[in-house]
């Protein structure tokens, strides 16, 4: 199955093919902030099963504990996939980026 992950004003887009290798809602600070929300829902592909990404992006890198560079539409800000030291050979993207082709219910939480 493919998927199409779109951010809000649908300029920019990332697919992938089949399931994640892990799909979980995290409520650490980090992807509070990254939300605005209590929670970040992420859902990890390995790179293989991620095509180029489409539409101008830009890109905001962290460092310190959460290592991670994201990329987010350049046009309405919303932050779409992004990578992590703690995760490598994998592209994290935002699971309610999946609106249109629905990811499963998250199988983990994790808290602080």
């Amino acid at each position: 199955m493919t998927r199409t992950a779109t951010c809000c004003c649908r300029a920019c887009a990332i697919v992938v093919d089949g399931d994640p290798a892990l799909n979980a809602i995290c409520h650490c600070g980090d992807c509070k902030r990254r939300t605005g929300s209590a929670f970040g829902w992420s859902a990890y592909f390995a790179d293989d099963r991620v095509q180029p990404p489409l539409g101008r992006l830009g890109l905001y890198g962290l460092r310190g504990d959460v290592a991670q560079e994201r990329w987010f539409c350049a046009n309405c800000g919303s932050t779409l996939f992004w990578k992590s030291v703690s995760f490598p050979d994998h592209t994290g993207i935002a699971g309610g980026c999946f609106a249109d082709t629905p990811l499963d219910m998250p199988t983990l939480t994790v808290s602080n």
